[in-house]
């Protein structure tokens, strides 16, 4: 609220209407839900906000709409600002090598037990194709 109120205040109608759109996201979820939303259902929000922008962006880019492009990566740098630091390369390297030796993964058939043990580890933290490309990478 405050975030959409200073918005206001500077005439920022950007960053307005995109934190209206993730107000509206989270009071939508939860009348779905029916109850108050924690942390992990308002960054599952936050998340979905984020790939749309991403596809959004890349649908844009390829349809050659570089207004659109340049308005959508402002929206996504704004609903990023909401998330918590994404980890570095080296950082999910090393979560990703503790999960393998937790788990005591020998080859790529146990690539499933690795990523379902490493999401909870990285939600909202890591890309999931990053994560997915990096277990790959440690299987070998």
């Amino acid at each position: 609220m405050a975030d959409m109120k200073q918005a206001m205040k500077d005439h920022d109608k950007v960053k307005l209407n995109t934190v209206r759109m993730i107000k509206s996201a989270l009071m939508n979820e939860k009348i779905k839900l029916g109850h108050e939303l924690n942390a992990d259902e308002e960054l599952t929000i936050l998340n979905r906000e984020k790939k749309q922008r991403e596809e959004s962006i890349t649908e844009f880019t390829k349809a050659k709409r570089d207004d659109l492009v340049d308005e959508t990566k402002k929206e996504l740098a704004i609903v990023e600002s909401y998330m918590p630091k994404q980890l570095s390369k080296d950082e999910l390297d090393k979560i990703v090598t503790d999960t393998i030796a937790e788990i005591g993964a020998k080859g790529k058939s146990d690539f499933g037990k690795v990523m379902k043990a490493l999401m909870p580890k990285i939600k909202g933290r890591a890309d999931g194709k990053e994560a997915s490309s990096s277990v790959r990478d440690h299987l070998k």
